[in-house]
């Protein structure tokens, strides 16, 4: 069965590796393409995913001055992608020319702009990281939030945050606003390095718009057993 508020995050080192990972799971119509696959397959990927009429994060993360971020969402923007992510603390110059950029890219090429998604924080960072690594003095939720309203503020539809911040940020950022949730685990899935989850159903019942899902699907021993069991424990909630 399908769930369209799951992306399986495609996070495969080859193309090779990534034709036999959407091969094994038909039925997942919403991929994650990020660094490690872009960086070693290019477009071909993107092109691939759009071949099977499959919907595409590509979650690059851009930060950089302006203008050089400008250019990349604009490039981005002509490959068809659905999402597209830039990083808040990029800065408010960024996210607009990111915006301006993004729209021009995809009027060029005659299609419907990417949704622009801010990174408000990694969630592999703590708040302990937060505070003594980085030395932001706010707290990670109060700090969280105010990249988002940043980028809302800018322009941009939506953010990337960790579960445990999403429903402050559903409550202060409007239903308009789009939430997209990695970090998400199953009660029975490995925690690895995410710091700040949660489950899938209790991401949605905070306001997730979308869940980024990787490795207790596509390191499970049967991956298309593991994406139904989360699918059938959505729509449990979902009726």
């Amino acid at each position: 069965m399908t769930n369209d508020k799951i992306i399986v995050a495609l996070d495969v080192p080859d193309l090779e590796s990534a034709i036999a990972l959407v091969d094994k799971l038909e039925s997942v119509s919403f991929w994650k393409v990020g660094l490690e696959l872009f960086t070693s397959t290019g477009p071909s990927i993107l092109e691939l995913l759009k071949s099977r009429q499959k919907r595409i994060f590509l979650d690059l993360k851009f930060h950089d001055i302006p203008n050089t971020v400008a250019g990349a969402c604009r490039s981005a923007a002509r490959y068809g992608v659905d999402l597209l992510t830039i990083h808040a603390t990029s800065g408010k110059d960024a996210m607009k020319a990111a915006t301006e950029a993004a729209q021009q890219g995809a009027s060029v090429a005659g299609i419907e702009p990417p949704k622009l998604i801010a990174i408000t924080l990694l969630t592999s960072i703590s708040t302990r990281q937060l505070a003594f690594d980085l030395k932001i003095p706010l707290e990670l939720p109060e700090f969280a939030l105010e990249m988002a309203l940043m980028a809302k503020e800018c322009g941009l539809d939506g953010a990337v945050c960790s579960p445990q911040e999403v429903a402050q940020l559903r409550q202060t950022c409007g239903d308009d606003f789009l939430l997209v949730c990695p970090g998400v685990r199953p009660t029975w899935a490995e925690k690895g390095d995410q710091m700040r989850s949660l489950t899938p159903c209790q991401a949605i019942q905070a306001g997730a718009d979308y869940l980024v899902i990787g490795r207790p699907i596509t390191a499970a021993t049967e991956p298309e057993l593991a994406w139904k069991r989360i699918s059938d424990e959505l729509t449990t909630i979902q009726a």
